[in-house]
C-alpha cells in the first residue's frame, strides 16, 4: 500500500516529527509514503511530491519547521474571514483526485489547524480517504486537549519575558508583548504564567484600559515599578474592538496584530509610565520542537498510520486524558477551543495577583 501526506496552514515545531513518525509506522507494514510539498497544492497535477523513507528522515525530528513545506494560501482555503467557511471547488478536488490515483495513493494523512482540517474534511466528503492530523501552536483545535508546537511557542514565549524582565525592572518601564493565538488566548496564558507576567490580556476576557492602568499603578504602590503586560493578537477590549494588520480578502484569515502597540500607546496616557511594545511573531513558530513536542508528534503520526490500516477514514487523531486516540474531524472542527474564563486555571492565575484588566 501506498499512503500520502501532507502538511497544511502555518509551519509549527513538531511536523517532521510527525513525518518520522507516519514513515516508521509505514514501514513497518511494507507501506510506501508519499509526502507532498506546499500543503494541498502539492495534489494539483502533475503532482509535487518526495518519496519519503526511514533513511530521508533520520534525524528530522529535532528539525523547526517541515521538511514538505506548507502553505496556507492556494486553491484548497477553506476558512475565510474569522470562522468563515466556503466550500472547495470541485474541479480543484478532482484534479488532487486524479493525482492521487495516478500515483496509487490509497489513503491521505492531512497535518494542520481548523482550517486545513476543514479542507480535509470536504475531501473525505467527496471520496477521498483522509485521516487528520491536528497541528497548532495556538491550541485552539476542538476534540483534543493539546496539540505539538503549542509547548514550544509557549517555551519562545517564556525566554522572551525572561529577557524582558531584567530591561523593564531597569528602566522602570511597562513592557507589552505581544504573542500568537488568533482567537485563543492559550499561549498568552501558559505563557504569561510561566513568564511571571503581571497582567494577561486574552481574546475571551475582554478587558478595560482602566482596570489595567489600575492594576500597574497598584504595583507601583506596593513598590514595584516595572510591569509585564502580555497581550494575544486577538485580545477584545470591551467594545469589542479587534484589530487587524490587513483583510485578506476572499481567500484566507485575515491577519491578526498591532495589539502589543495600541496597548503599550494607552497604558501610557493612562497611567504616565514610559511604555515599550515587542511582538514576538514568528518565533513562536520557528527554532527546533520541545521534547514533548517531539514525542506527541511521533505519536500523532503512529496513530494516524494504525487509523489507516483499521480503515477508520474521517478520523482525526486527538490527544485526551494522556492517551492518543481519535475523533471524527467533523466534530473537531466545529468550534475553536477556546480559554475559559471560569477555568481552574484562570482562577489561579488571578490568585496570584495576575490581572486579566477586566476587574
Amino acid at each position: 500500500m501506498r499512503i500520502g501526506i501532507l502538511n497544511s496552514g502555518g509551519d509549527c515545531p513538531g511536523l517532521n516529527a510527525v513525518i518520522h513518525g507516519v514513515v516508521g509506522a509505514a514501514h513497518t507494514h511494507g507501506w510506501e509514503v508519499v509526502g507532498f510539498r506546499d500543503g494541498f497544492e502539492g495534489l494539483l497535477p502533475p503532482g509535487d511530491y518526495m518519496m519519503l523513507t526511514p533513511e530521508k528522515t533520520v534525524g528530522i525530528m529535532k528539525l523547526g519547521g517541515t521538511i514538505l513545506g506548507t502553505t496556507n494560501k492556494g486553491h484548497f482555503v477553506a476558512k475565510v474571514g474569522e470562522g468563515n467557511v466556503s466550500q472547495v471547488p470541485v474541479e480543484i478536488v478532482e484534479k488532487a483526485k486524479s493525482t492521487l490515483r495516478h500515483l496509487e495513493v490509497g489513503a491521505l494523512i492531512v497535518v494542520g489547524g481548523d482550517g486545513s482540517l476543514t479542507t480535509g474534511l470536504q475531501l473525505f466528503q467527496m471520496g477521498i480517504p483522509v485521516i487528520g492530523v491536528p497541528k497548532t501552536i495556538d491550541n485552539d483545535i476542538q476534540a483534543t486537549a493539546t496539540s505539538f508546537g503549542f509547548d514550544s511557542a509557549v517555551a519562545a514565549v517564556v525566554d522572551a519575558l525572561d529577557r524582558l524582565h531584567t530591561t523593564a525592572e531597569s528602566h522602570k518601564r511597562v513592557i507589552v508583548l505581544e504573542v500568537m493565538g488568533r482567537h485563543a488566548g492559550w499561549i498568552a496564558l501558559y505563557g504569561g504564567m510561566a513568564g511571571g507576567a503581571d497582567v494577561i490580556l486574552l481574546p475571551e476576557i475582554p478587558f478595560n484600559f482602566d482596570h489595567v492602568a489600575k492594576a500597574i499603578r497598584k504595583r507601583d504602590a506596593a513598590g514595584h515599578h516595572s510591569t509585564l503586560v502580555v497581550v494575544a493578537e486577538g485580545a477584545r477590549m470591551e467594545t469589542g474592538e479587534l484589530l487587524t494588520k490587513e483583510r485578506v480578502g476572499v481567500k484566507g484569515e485575515d491577519r491578526l496584530g498591532g495589539m502589543g502597540d495600541y496597548v503599550a500607546k494607552h497604558i501610557e496616557i493612562a497611567t504616565g509610565k514610559e511604555t515599550r511594545a515587542c511582538t514576538l511573531g514568528h518565533l513562536q513558530r520557528g527554532g527546533a520542537p520541545t521534547a514533548l513536542d517531539r514525542i506527541l508528534g511521533v505519536r500523532f503520526g503512529a496513530k494516524a498510520v494504525e487509523l489507516i490500516e483499521q480503515g477508520c477514514f474521517g478520523r482525526m487523531v486527538s490527544y485526551q486524558q494522556y492517551q492518543v486516540g481519535d475523533v471524527p474531524i467533523e466534530e473537531a472542527v466545529h468550534q475553536l477551543r477556546l480559554v475559559n474564563k471560569d477555568s481552574e486555571i484562570v482562577n489561579a492565575a488571578r490568585a496570584i495577583g495576575i490581572s486579566f484588566g477586566d476587574m
